[in-house]
């Protein structure tokens, strides 16, 4: 860049592109930059496409239809399916909010998701992307994914480059470029007069299995219900695969029952409590099994 010549705002997306939208806060920061950044009017070949497992906390559905009204911005909800073109198209009211696609892509697998196999967020959300990409000409590596990771998250950063670099995809990072931190984006929810509504410790899924013991707990004393659908499918696979909990740690109803008989104890947080939107761990930072099989 030669001297006294502007650098390009990291928000200008040079289509084709398609924007991740996670639901949370980070990634609506993200998007209002974006949609500023183009006057308000998104280039035709840039996509914002939000990916709902059905296991996605209703505020954060709430969330991502009062950024598409409110800015004017038009997002394509998806949702696996095991049929082609592996997605469907839904919107706010039509979403699944029972856990739909996640329990058939389990059953599809006849096993759980855990610690060590991370496929749902590549399976639930990724691919159903991808297929949508491929459903408009667009194949991997012919298009920019515009990813919402900080610049405080430097680590998933540089193990998305890594894995783009492997698959033959193009990866942008804005507010990486933009140097956004964290307290950035909190400061620009704080002013806004719409919020996501959640604690940042609670996440967009109502109770992965990546979240700490002790944040599991807080939740489940808060919403004993989020329990109920992850302890039924860990009983139905219970001795099919290893012990069959989705965290090797705890099985969901054995929270629930801890929850239960000691209501007003709270566990202080571990140093590896999650504070990250759905995806930016599994997605980057794991190398999940992104099969259909």
């Amino acid at each position: 860049m030669h001297k006294g010549e502007k650098r390009a705002s990291p928000y200008l997306i040079e289509g084709p592109a398609l924007i991740s939208f996670s639901g949370g806060r980070t990634s609506g920061y993200m998007l209002y930059q974006i949609t500023q950044a183009h006057g308000g009017v998104l280039p035709a070949d840039v996509y914002v496409v939000f990916a709902n497992t059905g296991k996605e906390r209703t505020e954060t559905l709430r969330f991502v239809h009062e950024c598409e009204t409110r800015w004017g911005v038009r997002i394509r909800w998806v949702e696996w399916t095991p049929n082609a073109p592996g997605f469907i198209e839904v919107g706010f009211n039509s979403a699944s909010r029972a856990g739909e696609p996640f329990a058939a892509l389990i059953e599809k697998k006849k096993r759980l998701p855990n610690w060590k196999e991370r496929w749902c967020t590549a399976n639930l959300k990724v691919q159903p992307m991808t297929d949508f990409a491929a459903s408009i000409g667009l194949l991997p590596g012919q298009y920019a994914e515009v990813v919402g990771l900080r610049d405080d998250e430097g680590f998933r950063i540089l193990r998305g480059i890594e894995n783009a670099e492997k698959h033959g995809r193009r990866m942008l990072y804005p507010l990486a470029r933009a140097k956004v931190v964290k307290a950035d984006v909190m400061a620009f929810w704080a002013v806004q007069d719409f919020d996501l509504g959640l604690e940042p410790w609670e996440g967009n899924c109502d109770l992965c299995f990546l979240k700490g013991r002790a944040i599991k707990k807080r939740i489940l004393r808060d919403n004993p219900s989020f329990g109920f659908w992850w302890a039924s499918l860990e009983g139905v696979h219970k001795g099919k695969q290893s012990r069959g909990w989705f965290d090797r740690r705890d099985s969901v109803a054995g929270l629930l029952d801890e929850v239960s008989a000691s209501p007003d104890f709270f566990d202080l947080p571990a140093a590896d409590e999650y504070d990250v939107e759905c995806g930016s761990i599994c997605a980057l930072a794991a190398e999940g099994d992104t099969s259909h099989g």
